[in-house]
């Protein structure tokens, strides 16, 4: 014992306990130390014994962890135990590595990939760790809001609104607009939306209108396609940036307005379709959409209104 300095002894522990845990078993050795073997016999007729910093605890007690994840870290290069047991193959690890079984936990519960995680242990910068953590918790909280627009939309298709689709056609003429359009990825729309919108509420200051959008079926069959948002003007547009005139044709459209943000927005779009197939003759054409009322406006979602206009030739009375 004389290796080990004093002051750094723990309180004493109860060979009891140290035998439930697991460290000591019943006649065997008090102490196994980390490096080369030092070990002492167990005092005839004590009950209590000192445990120094450096003892080699059995890990799935301490840790509470299973004994497979502590394996599966094992395997995977994230938690290396201070020693095997070659008879039993159980392993044993110090006290100071339990702080990093743990937080290998609590990142695995997370589902921060295997890399991530050996990069997070590996930095020795506390901002890289902060980064690489937040930007999981980023992607996991978009795939939350994800999940619950699905969530949201299935609900509103077995339980749909009790009263009819009001659809209006409508006749929309020529326009010549400025607009911000490009090729993108659906699951990027929402971003380059916000981004499209900001220089168009840059280039054009005084509106003569809501602002909308264009999009092509492609984006929404195949997840990309051409998209365009615009807004309305009294004189012609000037280009800047990204922003540049575009003419509109004159359309048909088979009109109806969704209520509330867009995580049901989906439904709403089946409805109208539906109701095309019965009433009208869809034809080819992008969908167009008009923003009346939305983020821009209100943080109130439920007050939020989507113009969605379906090309249609009309091939019945309504």
């Amino acid at each position: 014992m004389s290796r080990i300095p004093k002051a750094s002894w723990q309180p004493p522990v109860r060979l009891s306990v140290l035998n439930r845990i697991g460290v000591v078993q019943p006649g065997e050795v008090t102490h196994c130390w980390v490096g080369p073997p030092h070990c002492t016999a167990s005092p005839s007729g004590t009950n209590e014994i000192p445990i120094p910093d450096g003892v080699v605890f059995g890990g799935a007690q301490l840790t509470h962890l299973s004994i497979r994840t502590l394996r599966r870290y094992h395997d995977t290069g994230l938690l290396a135990p201070a020693r095997v047991d070659d008879a039993t193959g159980y392993r044993y690890y110090r006290a100071e590595q339990i702080p990093a079984a743990q937080v290998i936990h609590r990142l695995r519960q997370l589902d921060l990939p295997l890399a991530e995680v050996r990069r997070v242990l590996a930095s020795p910068d506390p901002a890289e760790r902060a980064d690489l953590i937040a930007g999981h918790l980023q992607r996991l909280e978009d795939q939350l809001e994800r999940t619950r627009a699905a969530v949201a939309s299935l609900q509103r298709l077995l339980q749909p609104r009790p009263a009819g689709l009001r659809v209006e056609l409508r006749r929309v003429p020529a326009a010549t607009v400025p607009a911000v359009q490009a090729t993108v990825d659906l699951d990027e729309v929402l971003g380059w939306y916000t981004g499209a919108m900001a220089e168009l509420d840059a280039a054009v200051p005084t509106p003569a209108g809501p602002p909308g959008g264009l999009y092509d079926n492609e984006l929404f069959t195949t997840g990309r396609g051409h998209a365009l948002v615009y807004l309305p003007v009294a004189e012609p547009p000037h280009p800047t940036g990204r922003v540049h005139p575009v003419a509109l044709p004159a359309a048909e459209l088979a009109v109806t307005t969704h209520p509330g943000d867009h995580d049901t927005i989906d439904v709403t779009y089946g409805e109208l379709g539906r109701w095309v197939v019965e009433h009208a003759l869809a034809v080819a054409g992008p969908v167009r959409e008009r923003y009346l009322r939305g983020p821009r406006d209100t943080h109130d979602a439920a007050s939020w209104r989507t113009e969605i206009g379906w090309p249609v030739y009309r091939i019945t009375p309504t």
